[in-house]
């Protein structure tokens, strides 16, 4: 169980095989090992005791990879830090968990003067950019040629392998602390579900920070297969790396899926490698599910659900469960069931579980669960009382164990004593043609205490206005979950994994309801 032991497996029997593909550079894995063994080297030069953090920031590339595989090779932990907070957020991370090791790219070294001007302890920088290194900073690449490779550590079980800070939604972000096992088991876990396409390439799009992506890393590492990245997310740069390498698998958020299907070029690239496409992180939507149905008819879809603090696997909907039966059973809005080794329930304010079709909160356990957060033992008791992750999103189970999500709890809106799934309402309005985006948010309302309002991203040539939206949605849902009014904007803000910051739409609203 430890995460570098599949490292030795590819390099034993296959080591001229491709292990990352990063623009125009490709690296087997034999010189993938030797780099990691080397910068595993270097970075015990510079201090890196067992356990000590070490924090990367940067945009997706192979050396992100070779980072994260490195620092456990080293016997160290790492801190992945979002690229999408501000100066004050990095520095909390890097102070609360003690970082004396910072890995930055070119798109970040502007910020490390303000970073150590603010910091506790400025982190030692060292440049993973292709350029020559800024004056003060070690050279990543000068650092693996001067450095002799180092014996693996073999950290395992319960030594601590990464500090994964959230998002921060609530103040200051809480540092999730996962295991070598947590991370072990929800790739095996999620293997077990869904076995590794052989000799296959896989895409990286999401952000490597996000648990998501990072847990994908693991999994592809253990079935020792090929690994492209893209630095981040741009729908036609996607499209023409599935076509040039010939990609078989990736996983993206729903906005990135539909900004592919949106993009002019998607038409014009051959994308018959691919074979798998997995979405999650965010809820689903019946006319996305749909479109791709419609539009990449070869490929095999499939749905998880997770959280960090679950490694992140907590469900997930296979294949089967996207043909057009299941769309029209309505199975393919599910996220699933619970994986092998995971255990789900739905229960009440009180932790008793609720009876199948009940809303309630999703709770989990199992070997991928988080160790807790780092330093906040008041925290970490609430969110694992009882023995159960206790995940704040609101969920239905059905006879056969299937989840159906409603709404993060916190997100749930009560309008005249109703409660509203801000999920549900966001479904029904992406049915309409003219939806590309929606979120819906409950507003400040003098009667009703909450009103649903609905702000919509319409697609390209769409003129659909606030009228007949509001009449769509009287077609499928009670009235009181249709929005009170709707405002239509050129885009949504997006956090760095692709989600809708719903948080950042509720701030803009302050007492008073928005005008009628």
């Amino acid at each position: 169980m430890s995460l570098t032991l599949a490292l030795h497996r590819s390099l034993q029997q296959t080591p001229d095989r491709i292990a990352t593909i990063f623009g125009a550079r490709r690296r087997s894995y034999r010189e993938f090992v030797d780099r990691v063994a080397r910068l595993a080297g270097a970075l015990r030069a510079l201090g890196m005791g067992a356990g000590d953090r070490v924090g990367i920031l940067a945009l997706n590339s192979d050396r992100f990879i070779e980072t994260i595989a490195a620092v456990w090779w080293g016997g160290g932990v790492l801190n992945p830090v979002n690229t999408r907070w501000s100066v004050a957020e990095i520095v909390y991370s890097l102070d609360d968990c003690d970082t004396r090791l910072l890995i930055v790219d070119d798109a970040f070294v502007p910020l490390l003067a303000a970073i150590d001007a603010r910091a506790r302890h400025a982190p030692r920088a060292i440049h993973a950019g292709d350029g020559q290194a800024p004056p003060g900073l070690a050279s990543f690449e000068a650092l693996i040629a001067a450095h002799a490779p180092v014996a693996d550590a073999y950290r395992s079980g319960d030594d601590l392998a990464c500090i994964m800070y959230t998002g921060g939604t609530t103040g200051f972000p809480k540092g999730v602390m996962q295991s070598h096992l947590n991370l072990w088991s929800a790739s095996i876990q999620r293997l077990a579900e869904m076995p590794a396409l052989r000799n296959s390439t896989n895409l990286h799009v999401a952000p490597l920070f996000h648990i998501a992506a990072l847990g994908r890393v693991v999994m592809q590492l253990i079935a020792g297969e090929s690994q492209a990245v893209v630095a981040a997310f741009e729908p036609g740069e996607v499209l023409a790396i599935i076509e040039r390498e010939a990609i078989n698998d990736t996983v993206m958020v729903p906005t990135m899926v539909q900004a592919l299907l949106a993009h002019p070029d998607f038409a014009k690239r051959n994308l018959r490698s691919l074979k798998r496409l997995g979405y999650g992180a965010a809820p689903s939507a019946a006319a996305m599910v749909e479109q791709m149905a419609a539009q990449l008819p070869w490929v095999e879809l499939s749905h998880a659900y997770g959280l960090t603090e679950a490694c992140p696997i907590v469900s997930s909907n296979p294949p089967e469960n996207h043909g057009e039966a299941a769309r029209r059973s309505g199975l393919s809005r599910s996220v699933g069931r619970c994986a092998l080794g995971v255990e789900v329930k739905i229960v009440d304010a009180d932790d008793r579980e609720v009876p199948r079709g009940t809303v309630g909160e999703i709770v989990v356990r199992g070997p991928n669960i988080m160790l807790g957060y780092w330093n906040k033992p008041e925290e970490t008791a609430q969110a694992l009382r009882g023995g159960w992750l206790h995940t704040g999103d609101g969920a239905t189970m059905d006879e056969a164990g299937y989840l159906f999500i409603v709404d993060r709890l916190k997100d749930m809106i009560v309008s005249g004593g109703e409660n509203v799934y801000s999920a549900e309402v966001e479904a029904v309005l992406l049915r309409h043609p003219a939806v590309e985006l929606c979120a819906v948010i409950g507003v400040p309302h003098a009667r009703w205490g909450e009103a649903v309002h609905a702000i919509v991203v319409r697609r390209p040539g769409a003129t659909a206005g606030e009228a007949e939206l509001i009449a769509h949605c009287h077609e499928a849902i009670a009235g009181y979950k249709c929005p009170k009014t709707v405002e239509f904007r050129d885009a949504l803000p997006l956090s760095a994994a692709g989600k809708i910051l719903k948080r950042a739409l509720r701030a803009e609203y302050g007492p008073q309801p928005p005008a009628a």
